[in-house]
């Protein structure tokens, strides 16, 4: 019974046979071992060949681990650590019709192993013989430490790796980089941003892409060569920004302009289709980004915007229902209030229609509609059509507006006609666009989006009625006020001019004026809001001297639009559009035809 308990019944149970033949193979083993090793002479055959097969054996692992190093060199820690950061791909970015504007190239930087490096004076004097813009003494200091890594110079050419290689230093090598480029040079680089050295997004949309969470896709290994990421549609047009930047070049020229900015905005959807803003920067060598002169004064610039603001203003009067577009205000000799005195620049020193103030750019009856909607009423249409408060979008660079710090029926009556508060040109041309697309403020937006989704984030801040009158005064103003210089045969557009003058050291400079001609097209059904904008233009004989808006920004913006609206899918018309104002036309505005 005990020997039945020791065996398993479930082993296998091995034949005589079977062990007899285990038994002798494993005698065998043993004395042809004890014969190789035996000092007998007739043996020493084959213990040559056995030690000669080990010798080749251990020969071919450590030419196999040498390959490995030479090919894939172990990195150390720090090493190791450089290459993670800089295999970080940034995303394409392309504009709304999927041409490349920002990409990664592999570029070749040196690092050195301080520790492994036997002679660092000489490894000093060999690097800057064939990197001489590399500072001796800073690199002399980096190679002393005792550090595993450091680099010596980044993002190097072709013909510099083969010299460096061939100085054959020991600890001194080579890791491949992602480097951005930007094959458009300088066109729309206030909205691209740029990368540093390091890949990483330092403004722009660069920097909007790095708020992504590109770098946490990066070390969680998702990120490792653009291809692995869906490219960045934005919904700037190349060709658009293209033609509005050469128009602004030709034309800072022209009017020896301090600066000069431009916009295209989709007043349906609130894409930026175009913007530009000069001086300018080359985002592949960003070394002047920094420079105050050459901020985006799109978006980061605050200044008042003159008579553009009067469109606010008179759509804030007509929503209201206390007037309407056949009210009238006296506008003959001066306003004043307290020491103040209002006049209009040039007066027509009568009894005019709420389209007349517009098309004359009557400050006085402006103040006037104002005051019959009052300052708290004033203040809150303004902060319903975005003017006081920061403007976001998906640029990270903004500006707050300028307001004034204790706001009374003065500053009401100021701000009506455009001084006084000081905005952004983006956030300016956002409200403008509200009073023009059927009363829906919509945020401006750089990413491609449609109708659709730019509604469904909408606030309706005016009625369409009022929208209509808006777009009605808008194109009298065309055809018989300030807008004409900019009228382009067949594209029925609108607009407004806008001068204001400087504040220098906390007084108005009439001497130097900031500029705005904002126009739409078409006027009966708006797609696009163009905006154009000087610094300090100057007066020319062709100006008669002036340098008011009409003759500079409102010239430049004829231009544009005739460069730009074939390029955006707007055909001109060369007959009047039948009934284009109906609601105008029942009301018997002033003007209509």
């Amino acid at each position: 019974m005990d020997a039945m308990h020791d065996t398993d019944p479930t082993a296998p149970q091995q034949k005589p046979s079977q062990k007899a033949a285990t038994e002798t193979r494993a005698a065998r083993l043993r004395r042809f071992l004890a014969g190789v090793f035996s000092l007998r002479v007739e043996k020493s055959q084959a213990r040559v060949g056995v030690v000669t097969l080990a010798f080749a054996g251990l020969f071919v692992v450590i030419t196999g681990r040498l390959v490995l190093l030479a090919v894939a060199p172990d990195a150390p820690g720090d090493l190791r650590r450089a290459s993670a950061e800089i295999s970080i791909a940034r995303p394409d970015i392309v504009d709304r019709n999927g041409i490349l504007l920002a990409t990664d190239v592999k570029t070749v930087s040196v690092y050195a192993e301080p520790r492994n490096i036997i002679d660092k004076d000489e490894a000093t004097e060999l690097l800057t013989a064939v990197l001489p813009d590399l500072n001796a003494r800073e690199l002399r200091e980096k190679l002393g430490t005792r550090r595993g890594f450091v680099w010596v110079k980044r993002e190097i050419t072709p013909r510099q790796q083969v010299e460096v290689h061939r100085l054959g230093i020991p600890g001194v090598g080579f890791l491949t980089e992602n480097k951005r480029v930007y094959p458009n040079g300088p066109i729309a680089s206030h909205v691209l941003g740029f990368a540093n050295v390091d890949n990483e997004g330092i403004a722009g949309i660069e920097k909007y892409i790095d708020g992504l969470g590109l770098r946490a896709l990066a070390g969680a290994g998702f990120a490792t060569q653009a291809t692995d990421l869906e490219p960045i549609k934005l919904s700037i047009d190349l060709r658009a920004t293209h033609a509005l930047r050469d128009e602004l070049v030709k034309g800072m020229e022209k009017f020896k302009a301090k600066a000069t900015a431009g916009l295209i905005l989709d007043v349906k959807t609130g894409e930026v289709v175009a913007l530009a803003s000069l001086p300018d920067f080359d985002p592949n060598n960003p070394v002047e980004a920094l420079d105050p002169d050459r901020i985006n004064r799109i978006n980061v610039g605050v200044y008042e915007m003159g008579s553009t603001f009067k469109a606010i203003t008179t759509a804030m009067a007509l929503d209201s229902g206390k007037v309407n577009i056949n009210s009238t205000f006296d506008a003959r000799g001066v306003m004043r209030y307290g020491r103040f005195t209002i006049r209009d620049y040039h007066g027509q020193n009568r009894i005019l229609s709420v389209p007349e103030i517009f098309i004359h750019s009557s400050n006085i009856g402006t103040a006037k509609m104002a005051l019959t909607v009052g300052v708290e009423g004033h203040k809150a249409t303004l902060r319903k059509f975005g003017q006081l408060d920061r403007l976001r979008t998906e640029l990270p660079e903004s500006a707050e507006p300028i307001l004034p710090p204790r706001w009374g029926e003065l500053n009401t009556i100021t701000i009506s006609y455009g001084h006084g508060l000081a905005v952004a040109p983006i956030q300016a041309a956002a409200g403008t666009a509200a009073l023009i697309n059927g009363g829906h403020f919509i945020t401006p937006t750089f990413l491609k989006r449609d109708e659709e989704e730019a509604l469904a984030g909408a606030r309706q801040v005016v009625s369409p009625k009022t929208s209509e009158a808006m777009r009605y005064i808008m194109r009298l103003n065309a055809e018989r006020g300030s807008a004409r210089k900019a009228a382009v045969r067949g594209y029925y557009i609108g607009g407004k001019t806008g001068t204001a003058e400087k504040v220098i050291n906390g007084r108005y400079d009439r001497n130097k004026n900031f500029t705005t001609f904002m126009a739409i097209a078409p006027a009966d059904d708006p797609k696009y809001l163009f905006v154009v904008l000087y610094d300090e233009p100057q007066g020319l004989p062709e100006t008669y001297g002036y340098s008011t808006a009409a003759w500079n920004a409102g010239v430049t913006t004829g231009k544009v639009i005739e460069r730009v609206a074939p390029l955006l899918g707007l055909p001109p018309r060369f007959e009047k559009p039948y009934r284009p104002f109906p609601a105008m036309a029942q009301a018997g505005a002033w003007g209509i035809q």
